[in-house]
């Protein structure tokens, strides 16, 4: 028990690293690029890969209702992401990443409760702490006039948190069939919804072309985001697939604390006191977890 536990949070933490570093690569890209347009060369760069692997792999195919599980998961998980960068863009960010986040770990939590019983009393004081630490690290408090967040993000923000956290069930779900089939179906579903924004979303360059330089080397950052965030599922749906849903779920779901120290390492931004306490009290939910 002790090892399948630990190899799962093993998993978990490998998860939250890659999709972390797929964050912060995609906010770096997004100074320059929309994250639209990142996104979506990343899933379809990513696709090319998976179908290949698939193909001369001659892995099985998968029976339809889990491809249709995972597909579902990737196209859901997709509108999501835009519904989420939306209410980010309304108002102030941090009230709504924090919902957001939380309920992206509480949705897979509460499944997995439902649906494989009560963990060790040790574990469930892990996922309370992982849920305290998922909100010190996400949430920063505005500070002065004119940032409160509006309700309608909040609206958003709570529903791409329940998209996000039933997409982690459904690739639960698929990776009954294989892990490999599981992540390339969630791909075609995901790139499928990125095609449908961007046919109403396309990048428009203005009349004096000052937004030539988002076509500029762009796909180069979403590949790189995209195999990153390809990894975070792989280490995901090993972890649920090996283990219980909600201990992986919440492992995984600890993301933004890597992205938070990338930004720390790499451009010098100091993470502040509530985050590294989360990040602290996130280290204890991981042990607690572990056993």
């Amino acid at each position: 028990m002790f090892g399948s536990a630990a190899s799962s949070v093993a998993l978990g933490l490998a998860a939250a690293t890659t999709w972390g570093g797929s964050d912060f690569a995609g906010g770096i890209g997004a100074r320059r690029s929309p994250a639209l347009l990142i996104t979506a060369s990343g899933h379809m760069a990513t696709l090319l890969v998976l179908l290949a692997v698939c193909t001369f792999g001659a892995l099985p195919l998968p029976h339809r209702m889990e491809f249709f599980e995972s597909a579902i998961g990737g196209l859901e998980g997709s509108l999501a992401l835009v519904l989420f960068y939306r209410a980010l863009a309304m108002g102030a960010m941090g009230l709504t990443a924090a919902l957001t986040g939380l309920l992206t770990a509480l949705v897979p939590v509460l499944f997995g409760l439902w649906s494989e019983g009560l963990p060790a009393p040790l574990a469930i004081g892990g996922l309370a702490l992982g849920c305290v630490a998922i909100w010190l690290i996400a949430h920063a408090p505005a500070h002065g006039s004119g940032h409160a967040t509006p309700p309608l993000a909040l609206l958003m923000g709570a529903i791409s948190g329940a998209g996000f956290g039933l997409q982690l069930i459904l690739f639960k779900l698929a990776a009954r069939d294989g892990v490999l089939w599981a992540l390339t179906s969630a791909r075609i579903g995901g790139v499928l919804g990125m095609s449908a924004i961007l046919l109403f979303a396309w990048p428009r360059e203005n009349a004096d072309g000052t937004q030539k330089r988002i076509w500029s080397g762009f796909w180069r950052i979403g590949i790189m985001a995209g195999v990153l965030d390809t990894s975070g599922n792989l280490g995901y749906t090993l972890a649920a697939h090996t283990g219980r849903l909600d201990l992986a779920a919440m492992v995984s779901s600890l993301y933004p604390g890597f992205t938070i120290l990338l930004a720390a390492l790499i451009l010098r931004e100091r993470p502040t006191a509530r985050q590294t306490l989360g990040m602290g009290i996130a280290l204890a939910s991981v042990v607690l977890l572990s056993l």
